[in-house]
């Protein structure tokens, strides 16, 4: 009886832990990397369609290959990191890449410089992007998991809001400067390197093991090989979820789409188009941190189904949107399942995987998300090519159906089994 009355005052106890350092400055690190990004990245496809002439077809193309190398990458790495027992060094390698890329963008006037510095820029992203994630699982108290990454991806996409404000302020005062908006741009940037190279510290131990409940923990600091048997010790819950991601980052096309659909349809002006991405990220960060938090306490897997029911309602706004309000409150849905759906996802995998392959299962998560985003941008640029983008808001709700479908049937079994 003492056992199980002390039971809740330990959890309690747990959820009142404070969450690391270590998380807010990875945070903070975020917000000045997607200020960055936000400010170049609002501008890219309408540059790319009006001042270029690419068609939709390519621009989906290009976006689908940058987010598919970005996913790629962010396999090797998380398993690299696994190996090293290190996460810092992969970082670093990063985002340098990322850094770099912004001058190769503001000198670039043709597709080919573009897709250059678009694909290293989400290389870099996707070499850094895992270790981050499993630095926040190795240092995170098990009970603070959900609200870490909240924490995390909510400085994100703050930044990514002040991003969208910046990107606006500085095309006002260039005078519409595509060039000049993306040399500012590298500004923060440099600024999160320094933060990495200078403040963040490597654990000396994983203090906070996620112990799988179907796979045995590997021994204590002992470094995982690099070898396909890995894959099966991440475990059935594992496999069963990114069965449920892969049909759902089908459904999750380029927010360039948005923007497109904004300015293309809409009358957009060019120089606001980074509102779009500022009230996406307002929907993001408005959702990651409490959902992270109320996570932590109940099911995660049904805040992942409210999370694809999200979508499926941003698509039917966008898709029926007959103005630029009305366009707006489906972009605040698009943000909101974002908020919802990536930090369940990565608490899930934190929590299932066992603590010495957390860089394999991230890597493992990114990889299929790879495969899907690919297919999502190259089928949505074609069908917004032939049909409009009101079409593949369409098509995207389907398939997010489909992964709400998947869902639920794997949470059947799981209760059942």
């Amino acid at each position: 009886m003492q056992s199980d009355s002390a039971k809740p005052n330990s959890d309690l106890l747990h959820s009142s832990q404070p969450i690391p350092q270590t998380v807010w400055t990875l945070g903070w690190m975020m917000f000045l990397i997607n200020l960055s990004f936000v400010m170049i990245y609002s501008f890219s496809g309408i540059y790319l369609k009006t001042l270029l002439g690419i068609a939709t077809t390519w621009i989906g193309f290009l976006e689908g290959m940058a987010e598919a190398s970005s996913y790629a990458m962010k396999l090797l790495s998380g398993m690299f990191s696994d190996y090293l027992r290190r996460r810092k060094p992969v970082m670093i390698f990063g985002y340098m890449l990322s850094v770099f890329s912004r001058p190769i963008l503001a000198m670039s006037a043709s597709f080919g410089l573009v897709f250059t510095a678009r694909l290293m820029e989400r290389l870099g992203n996707g070499i850094q992007a895992t270790p981050r994630d499993a630095m926040v699982a190795d240092v995170a108290p098990p009970k603070r998991i959900g609200a870490s990454y909240g924490l995390k991806r909510s400085l994100a996409t703050a930044g990514s809001f002040f991003g969208a404000i910046f990107g606006i302020l500085a095309m006002i005062a260039t005078g519409n400067n595509y060039q000049h908006v993306f040399w500012l741009a590298s500004i923060p940037a440099l600024m999160a390197f320094s933060i990495l190279l200078l403040v963040v510290k490597e654990p000396k131990r994983f203090d906070h093991p996620a112990v799988s409940a179907e796979v045995p923990l590997p021994a204590p600091k002992r470094r995982q090989r690099i070898q396909l048997s890995n894959f099966s010790l991440l475990g059935q819950s594992f496999w069963l979820l990114m069965a449920v991601n892969a049909i759902f980052m089908l459904s999750r096309m380029s927010e360039t789409f948005l923007i497109l659909h904004a300015h293309s349809n809409f009358g957009l002006v060019t120089t606001y188009a980074p509102a779009v991405m500022m009230v996406f990220n307002a929907g993001w960060c408005a959702a990651s941190y409490p959902v992270g938090v109320l996570a932590d306490r109940m099911n995660r897997y049904w805040f992942l189904a409210i999370g694809i029911i999200f979508i499926v309602l941003a698509d039917l706004i966008l898709a029926s949107a007959n103005s630029l309000t009305v366009v707006f409150i489906g972009i605040i849905f698009w943000g909101i399942q974002y908020g919802i759906t990536q930090n369940i996802f990565t608490s899930l995998i934190a929590e299932t995987v066992p603590e010495d392959l957390r860089g394999t299962g991230f890597g493992c998560y990114y990889i299929i998300s790879a495969i899907s985003a690919l297919l999502s941008d190259i089928c949505a640029g074609n069908i917004a090519h032939h049909y409009g983008e009101a079409r593949a808001f369409i098509a995207s709700g389907i398939v997010a159906l489909v992964s709400l479908l998947a869902l639920i049937v794997i949470m059947g079994y799981k209760k059942r089994k």
